[in-house]
């Protein structure tokens, strides 16, 4: 019989949370249950209600029946994901607690034996029983704390002995004089005083500020991605309103800023700019002004050719030193067409492309690429996609392909080749492909190596068919001499947003390291196909295919939400097509890599790489007619698809408190052998400090956005992750040396050049809006001590 009038509250309130519980997880694992789920939580939710019943009666066999939930939960969480913490604490930590409290006295005393022996303590009777559980249970945690899951552990070679080093100009040293530190973009600096034995040293040297700070009429993306130049003993930078500043590179003292006059603009994407490109060719000596050349793509769609010396325009070059880059562009509209990256400069041309808004219409600019005379702005070739044939200078009147697939990266240049090298995104709609045409479906999602005093194709690489996913090749191509088999080979190192590392013969695009084809999942949306194959090489970060149990929250119950959000989406491995229900993209169009892209040591022949993998949502949703907004507030529209059957919905794939419903880590670093494809070591990057609510500094590893640089001293260096800290890393093991904390977002690529016998190392500071990062404007420079 029921005693409810001996029930001390304290029991009362026991039992209520947990048959509260029990029947949240009975609703919960039911439903997950029907869709095809783990039958655990229903069976948890019985021993909640069970127990709960059990307090209500007084009997001690509720600690007893406690118990075997504790070791039951413990069991099947060993089961589904071994030792490793961060998948295990969500699993049992409110279990955990919960059973501490019923081990109390409080409750424990209250509870009265049927055959009248002695109340139950926690170290006696049914409350040993539950203490021996809880120990073990913590024990497991603790044993599983200690226990690396996620890391490869290995050592590169000090240097490749084959391996010649690089030559002179070729890479980065005293200066960094292009985006990547060179025109091959390596992100790889000659430069040793630092080293592994003094990295942990450094200090800031100087700090500058802008003053350009994110606005109230800004759009969302507003962001500082600038890698800074340092040419001579002046640093260059670009500021997310486009901004051109020098500094002094000893000591970070303004000495001169050039101001477009950009005015903020909703109909932008992209309020940003990744860097300036720089020139002193001999082609300029002609010139009336300007022998060299500060060269600034702005997000009004102009390219300002700026005096070093002074920051004044060259008046002669363009239309008094601004060149119009909405020219022959199709459907123009302000906003819609610009470049946020710097251009390529050679001997003689200026090669540009541009970033067009993603997915607002199927009547978008063009995504041509332009090869301008240096010295006056005049055009000499475009290689238009959609009209590949026709590189001679277009005329006036015409205009190029439009919606045609385009370049918003960066690209690289060998000159003794002959070739540029362009990484191309994708047609809009990303996500609806069923009325490509065939050189839209050849050129998407590409690697194109154009002549570079002709613009005429050369060779194209694929990295993804028929691209469904927003997968652009989205980082700069790499250009490295690799020594494989005793010969050298001259390489191009592509990194992708699938995790995917391509090594190609760059003079003929053929594969360097394997690429096999393997079986891609089907079933597109009616009127449209899926590639039945996808290409795959043999140096990839591709994360394993998502199950049920890589499902992840902070508790049990988001952990359970996400279980049964998996099982309701749509999801058959990588490359599953966006659906109606929803499909989980993983990695998500944030990608793997992005713009960041990799560093390569050409001496020691090894990539230093910080891959991201965070899972995706593509919804699609059918326009019923072409002027409804369905997943955007109003113009531009973005992800509208205006023109197309189905508007985009695209978001990270998070629980109901805002986590990754898949399990940490979400970002690592990685060191891998570019002449075997070789992953040699691996390492779970970043802590959640600036990610959760309270500042815990867990190393879960987060994502970055924005790349990583390598040095000959054999420190690389990153400022991305999405905790506000740069860090130093020994390039044989991966080994952190040393972080500094930021005050703001370091979403870009850091540089490294050397003053009056000192090295440098240059981050930027200023957030990113679309992850939401802190925002700033800090330009921070740091060194080892003086004297």
């Amino acid at each position: 019989m029921w005693n409810f009038s001996q029930t001390r509250p304290i029991l009362w309130i026991s039992a209520a949370i947990l048959f509260l519980i029990g029947i949240a997880l009975a609703a919960g694992g039911v439903w997950l249950v029907t869709l095809g789920g783990s039958w655990y939580y229903v069976i948890a939710a019985a021993g909640f209600i069970l127990t709960a019943i059990l307090l209500l009666l007084r009997r001690p066999a509720a600690l007893l029946l406690y118990a075997a939930i504790v070791i039951g939960t413990l069991a099947w969480a060993l089961w589904e994901v071994g030792w490793d913490w961060w998948a295990l604490a969500p699993r049992g930590g409110v279990i955990i607690l919960l059973g501490i409290w019923l081990a109390l006295p409080w409750v424990t005393r209250r509870l009265v034996p049927q055959f009248g022996d002695r109340p139950p303590m926690f170290w006696r009777g049914a409350g040993l029983a539950l203490t021996l559980a809880l120990l073990i249970a913590c024990g497991t945690a603790l044993l599983s704390a200690s226990h690396a899951a996620h890391a490869i552990e290995g050592s590169l070679p000090a240097a490749t002995a084959a391996a010649a080093p690089p030559a002179v100009g070729t890479v980065a040293g005293a200066d960094w004089r292009a985006y990547g530190g060179s025109a091959r973009g390596e992100r790889y600096s000659s430069l040793a005083e630092i080293t592994p034995e003094n990295a942990g040293k450094l200090q800031v040297a100087w700090t500058y500020h802008t003053g350009d700070i994110r606005g109230p009429n800004d759009t969302t993306e507003t962001t500082y991605e600038v890698t800074p130049l340092k040419i001579g003993d002046t640093v260059y930078l670009c500021t997310p309103h486009d901004l051109v500043i020098a500094l002094d590179a000893a000591t970070g003292k303004e000495r001169w800023r050039y101001d477009p006059g950009i005015k903020p603009s909703l109909s932008r994407q992209h309020q940003t700019c990744r860097g300036v490109s720089y020139s002193e060719s001999p082609a300029l000596a002609a010139s009336t002004d300007c022998p060299r050349r500060i060269l600034m793509p702005t997000s009004d769609a102009r390219l300002i050719a700026l005096d070093p010396e002074t920051g004044k325009l060259c008046t002669s070059f363009a239309d008094n030193g601004s060149l119009d880059l909405s020219a022959n562009m199709p459907y123009w509209q302000p906003g819609f067409y610009y470049s946020t990256s710097p251009p390529v400069v050679t001997a003689n041309l200026i090669i540009i492309g541009g970033s067009v808004n993603d997915n607002v219409s199927t009547s978008e600019p063009s995504g041509v690429i332009r090869g301008y005379d240096i010295a006056t702005g005049a055009l000499i070739w475009n290689w238009d996609s959609g009209n590949p044939d026709a590189t001679a200078p277009i005329a006036a009147g015409e205009t190029y392909t439009p919606n045609s697939p385009n370049s918003w990266s960066i690209m690289s240049v060998d000159e003794s080749l002959g070739l540029v090298y362009v990484p191309m995104g994708n047609a809009p709609p990303d996500q609806y492909g069923a009325n490509r045409s065939a050189n839209t479906e050849k050129f998407s999602s590409s690697i194109v190596a154009l002549d570079i005093s002709s613009g005429r194709l050369r060779w194209v690489f694929q990295a993804v068919h028929h691209d469904l996913w927003d997968m652009d090749v989205p980082a700069q191509p790499t250009l490295v001499d690799l020594t494989i088999d005793g010969a050298t080979v001259p390489a191009l190192v592509q990194a992708t947003k699938q995790g995917d590392i391509y090594v190609l013969n760059r003079q003929t695009g053929a594969p360097v390291l394997p690429v096999r084809e393997e079986p891609a999942p089907g079933g597109a949306v009616e009127g449209d196909h899926a590639a039945p194959t996808q290409p795959i090489p043999a140096l990839s970060f591709k994360p394993a295919d998502l199950t049920e149990r890589d499902m992840w929250g902070a508790t049990m119950f988001d952990q359970l939400a996400c279980r049964i959000a998996f099982r309701s989406l749509r999801y058959d491995g990588r490359y599953t097509p966006p659906s109606l229900q929803g499909s989980i993209i993983y990695p998500g169009n944030f990608g793997a890599f992005n713009w960041g892209g990799v560093a390569v040591d050409p001496v020691r022949q090894m990539v230093f790489a910080p891959p991201d993998h965070l899972a995706f949502v593509s919804k699609l949703i059918p326009r019923a007619n072409p002027t409804t907004d369905y997943v955007s507030n109003g113009k531009p529209g973005f992800n509208e698809n205006f023109g197309a059957p189905y508007a985009a919905d695209m978001h990270a794939f998070l629980s109901p408190v805002g986590l990754p419903c898949q399990q940490p880590p979400w970002g690592y670093v990685a060191g891998a052998d570019l002449t075997t494809g070789k992953t040699v070591w691996m390492h779970p990057n970043g802590t959640v400090r600036d990610l959760s609510p309270i500042p815990l500094p867990f190393r879960m590893g987060v994502p970055n956005l924005g790349g990583p640089i390598v040095t000959a001293g054999g420190v690389a260096f990153l400022s991305g992750t999405l905790d506000y800290y740069v860090r130093a890393y020994d390039v044989t093991n991966g080994r952190q040396l040393w972080e500094s904390r930021l005050p703001a977002g370091g979403q870009a690529t850091p540089m490294t050049y050397e003053e009056n016998g000192r090295q440098f190392v240059v981050v930027v500071a200023g957030g990113h809006g679309s992850t939401g990062t802190k925002a700033g404007d800090s330009i921070i420079a740091y060194a080892l001590p003086q004297g």
